[in-house]
């Protein structure tokens, strides 16, 4: 059995539904549930005996504990985060307290069980972090690509708490010896993304007749990846990597934002035509820039290929078509998760300027 932390979110869910489709390792996943959990996701999998969901927080200490050691995992893959920028600028406590607070409270618990293994289970064991590019901050257009040994830059109270949660990660390893593994992926996408994230907001907002809103000049530049792409990444560096390194899991697909935003409306243009004829690109609205909005990132996913023998299999193109064909495809799972709550943020959020 494996340990997911986060699987009722968008990465994590995903990665629970392809290691199921895949192979029959139970999966025990610990989920708070909150805004972006969603159980709906999951809905296959809910007479499955190889998936035990429990609700809680990796900050319950006592929960976590007992979880480890009634279930005995032989690894964990830690998704659970709070993760979006624009709610970090404006509630910063809740990243601080799941990112920091829950993250060293899920490693004390960890390094207990761990210390309590013997033999080859101990000597199996991983704990698997994943982070983001943001912890290193922004690039200049010309500068290359973000590598494991760029410096840590985070500029928001998401990246900072982030980086601090991988620092974290890296002294328990160093210091305890406890085996663990830290990705830093970039901007992912595609099925079950909540819909205030930049492509199904766009999507959403475009069928329902609404602004598209684009932050600024649109020109930050982000590096894309598919989700199953990071999840097959993610599966390969939980059995082939070297415990205490860092891998960087990248799309090779760096793009603008208003550039994403135009390809969406091409696709829904052909996919789903309006009934006037026109474009969904007469949607688009500019709106006032967020605070210390960082112009770019990029992955230089180099290592992982190298190492590990990982690459993505989607091209942007492909990635995004299936991406677009699943929102058309599933609006009941999209009208769910828009709850008045929702509706609120994103009015908030993404006022005209």
């Amino acid at each position: 059995m494996i340990l997911i932390t986060g699987g009722a979110g968008f990465i994590g869910a995903n990665f629970v539904l392809d290691w199921l489709a895949g192979r029959d390792e139970a999966v025990l996943n610990l989920d708070k549930l909150t805004y972006a959990g969603n159980m709906e996701t999951l809905a296959s999998l809910r007479d499955d005996p190889r998936h035990i969901f429990v609700k809680g927080d990796i900050g319950d200490s006592a929960l976590v504990a007992g979880l480890l050691a009634r279930h005995q995992p032989r690894a964990i893959v830690n998704f659970a985060a709070e993760s979006h920028v624009d709610r970090s600028i404006h509630g910063p406590e809740d990243f601080i307290e799941t990112n920091i607070v829950g993250t060293f409270r899920l490693l004390e618990a960890v390094r207990a069980y761990w210390n309590g293994l013997e033999g080859e289970a101990r000597a199996v064991f991983r704990f698997l972090h994943v982070s983001t590019d943001e912890v290193y901050g922004s690039l200049a257009p010309t500068e290359a690509a973000f590598t494991e040994t760029h410096r840590y830059e985070p500029n928001s109270p998401y990246s900072a708490s982030k980086a601090a949660s991988d620092h974290l990660v890296r002294a328990y390893h160093h210091t305890y010896g406890l085996p663990v593994l830290t990705t830093n992926c970039s901007n992912n996408y595609g099925p079950y993304h909540f819909p205030e994230k930049l492509i199904p907001l766009m999507i959403v907002n475009a069928l329902a007749g609404k602004p598209l809103p684009v932050y600024g000049d649109g020109m930050q530049v982000r590096d894309w990846l598919y989700v199953k792409d990071h999840c097959c990444a993610i599966r390969r560096v939980l059995e082939a990597g070297q415990p205490g390194e860092v891998y960087n899991v990248g799309g090779w697909n760096e793009k603008p934002n208003i550039a994403i935003v135009n390809i969406v409306c091409d696709l829904l243009d052909e996919l789903r035509p309006k009934n006037d004829g026109g474009s969904y690109k007469t949607q688009i609205t500019y709106v006032k820039d967020r605070p210390g909005h960082d112009r770019r990132y990029a992955i230089d996913a180099s290592k992982i290929q190298r190492e590990l023998g990982w690459k993505p299999a989607e091209t942007f193109e492909t990635g995004i078509r299936k991406t677009v064909q699943w929102y058309l495809a599933n609006p009941d799972w999209v009208a769910h998760v828009q709850s008045g709550a929702y509706r609120d943020w994103v009015q908030t959020q993404y006022a005209t300027s």
